[in-house]
């Protein structure tokens, strides 16, 4: 349970949780993404309450979890074609360029997902992240089930993003090499109180 956590995260700017287990890094990211229900206090965005303003909440922020949502029976263009769509229109060369980008050989784009090892999987998830053009990415280890190859990209998505003036809020165990971005690393809660 968390309490009397204070958080303002600004545009460009990223902060990484490097909390130990079971601390609340997940229910805290649940509850900005607006999946737990916060009892007390309040979640704004833009000077406006999630309550008040969800749709804008929803369009603006990008969730990646461990549950990386995608479809088993459709391949990885498939799923970023349905996903993505819902935000933007997309044309397929852009969305074989950003599985190519997150390290996914062309050979495996039409190939059923399911099909896919786990860290396949993950760079379909990052791939669908960086099309989402949302301005708040929160992630929930991002880098897991990734190669060190796997990880670089991770941290390349996420220092793009956060020059073009997106913001990230990272719950990891082994802290992002964002470099030449603003940014923070909190080890415990008690950081954010």
């Amino acid at each position: 349970m968390l309490r009397g956590l204070g958080l303002v995260l600004p545009e460009g700017h990223a902060l990484q949780l490097l909390w130990p287990n079971g601390a609340g890094k997940t229910s805290l990211l649940r509850a900005l993404a607006g999946f737990l229900h916060v009892e007390s206090g309040d979640v704004r965005w833009g000077g406006r309450g999630l309550r008040e303003d969800g749709s804008t909440w929803t369009r603006d922020i990008a969730w990646l979890g461990h549950e990386l949502a995608l479809k088993g029976d459709l391949t990885p263009l498939e799923n970023l074609e349905f996903a993505v769509g819902l935000r933007r229109p997309v044309d397929a060369a852009t969305l074989a360029s950003a599985l190519t980008a997150a390290g996914l050989h062309p050979a495996f784009h039409r190939e059923a997902t399911r099909h896919l090892s786990a860290g396949q999987q993950r760079r379909v998830a990052l791939a669908r992240l960086s099309l989402w053009n949302a301005r708040l990415w929160l992630l929930d280890e991002p880098a897991s089930n990734l190669d060190a190859a796997g990880q670089q990209f991770v941290a390349d998505v996420v220092v793009t993003h956060l020059r073009g003036g997106g913001s990230a809020l990272i719950a990891t165990h082994q802290a992002l090499a964002l470099d030449g971005v603003p940014h923070r690393l909190s080890s415990a809660a008690a950081d954010l109180a």
